[in-house]
């Protein structure tokens, strides 16, 4: 039995029915269905020269055709399958992630939002995919790319459309992402650059501080209280607050030298010891300060995640292993998420290491 690839559209063939829906060209013999069901009619090429391959296609095609709907429900939008979609996609998911999703199925629906599902055709979405890849990076034209195959899925799953033209979308290769790791004197002259500033300097440099010693990511930091402290067990408890982590998972992390004497000094600052329900830092974000501080001293550009690949950096010169930080990062990988992102510091830190094996003895050779 013969496979052909993609041939010309059935109408541009001289087509000679065969039987019931099935009907094979004069020109390239090649098979096509052509049937009809919810009012609209479907042509299709079966993509076959073989007679029983292509009667088993057509009883395939017309499996699916059977659960294409008829009247309103054939007409819903893009917009409004979208919300569908996102009133089921979205339940359980933390506020952050549904926020996303959101963003992603308003900025579709600027494009096919007023379309009926059905008029958005394989043409519709690569024209979608050619307008939009100029102005984003290839992961946010990735996400949306997902978002609007999975969109779609569900308009083929409840009979709007018998396949999910978005699938023939490729996906885009992403550039490998350079990770930027502040040194320890780069790291100095942030914390004192943010501390300098007028608005909210001593919160946002206490902010960077945390985060640096704890590993926390930004929403997990902002969120700790000093309930979530505990100094005689020497360790933390990281809940992420009311939206929890990201993996929606609380853990207990060992209370690191540097992050206790950072607590112990911030506690005794205070005018009055702090209730357990007290957050640690009171604002939400240092972004602003940071961008500040970078710009104002003539550091890379940081962000508070930059902090937590500080955290990382430190862990590993200290010679700590993948699967110990993965745990204190909240990874639910066993280390495999670290080693791949920061096995090359590993490398590094070996090699200067391996420089003071000199072996230097006095009238001996190495």
């Amino acid at each position: 039995m013969k496979t052909l690839p993609e041939t010309p559209k059935a109408a541009s063939q001289s087509l000679h029915r065969v039987s019931h829906c099935l009907y094979r060209s004069v020109e390239s013999g090649v098979y096509y269905a052509i049937l009809k069901r919810a009012g609209k009619q479907i042509k299709r090429s079966l993509k076959t020269i073989d007679h029983a391959l292509a009667r088993r296609r057509l009883r395939e095609l017309e499996g699916r055709a059977v659960h294409l709907q008829r009247g309103e429900d054939g007409k819903v939008t893009f917009a409004d399958l979208g919300q569908r979609w996102l009133a089921s996609a979205g339940v359980g998911r933390k506020e952050s992630t549904l926020d996303w999703m959101t963003r992603v199925v308003l900025s579709l629906g600027k494009h096919l939002g007023t379309l009926p599902v059905r008029a958005v055709s394989k043409t519709v979405v690569e024209t979608w995919a050619a307008t939009r890849k100029p102005d984003v990076s290839a992961r946010t034209y990735n996400y949306e790319r997902a978002v609007l195959v999975r969109v779609l899925e569900l308009a083929v799953r409840d009979g709007v459309i018998l396949d999910n033209p978005a699938r023939v979308l490729p996906v885009l290769k992403q550039p490998k992402h350079r990770i930027v790791i502040p040194t320890r004197e780069q790291f100095k002259t942030l914390v004192a650059g943010v501390r300098a500033l007028r608005a909210n300097a001593t919160d946002s440099a206490n902010l960077c501080e945390l985060l640096a010693y704890s590993g926390c990511r930004m929403t997990e930091g902002t969120a700790m209280t000093w309930g979530d402290v505990d100094f005689k067990a020497r360790q933390f408890t990281v809940t992420g607050g009311e939206r929890g982590t990201k993996n929606h998972e609380v853990r207990v992390v060992p209370l690191f030298p540097a992050l206790e004497r950072f607590l112990l000094a911030l506690r005794d600052s205070l005018p009055q010891p702090p209730a357990s329900s007290d957050r640690i830092v009171k604002i939400a974000s240092a972004k602003t300060a940071i961008n500040t501080a970078c710009r104002e001293t003539g550091l890379p550009h940081f962000s508070h995640h930059t902090l937590r690949h500080f955290f990382c950096s430190n862990a590993i010169e200290a010679g700590v292993d993948f699967k110990a930080i993965a745990a204190w990062l909240g990874h639910k990988d066993g280390g495999l998420l670290v080693a791949k992102t920061y096995g090359h510091l590993r490398d590094e830190h070996s090699a200067a290491m391996a420089q003071r094996m000199t072996f230097n003895m006095s009238g001996a050779e190495p």
